[in-house]
């Protein structure tokens, strides 16, 4: 789960750098796939952050 939840917050700053017009012509066909996602980052790392959390929360040591 910790690699989901790395994954995820790579991709919220992907989306915010996309909808920030920061990465050229690929920002804005990130954003035409995930608009509500470029519009609202906040959700990914969300998800990134309850990924870390199941992680934790399921990891055997």
């Amino acid at each position: 789960m910790y690699y989901v939840a790395g994954a995820l917050l790579g991709l919220s700053g992907l989306f915010y750098s996309a909808s920030h017009n920061e990465i050229g012509s690929f920002g804005a066909t990130v954003c035409i796939y995930g608009s509500a996602f470029c519009d609202n980052p906040i959700y990914v790392i969300a998800g990134a952050g309850l990924a870390a959390a199941w992680g934790m929360f399921v990891s055997v040591r």
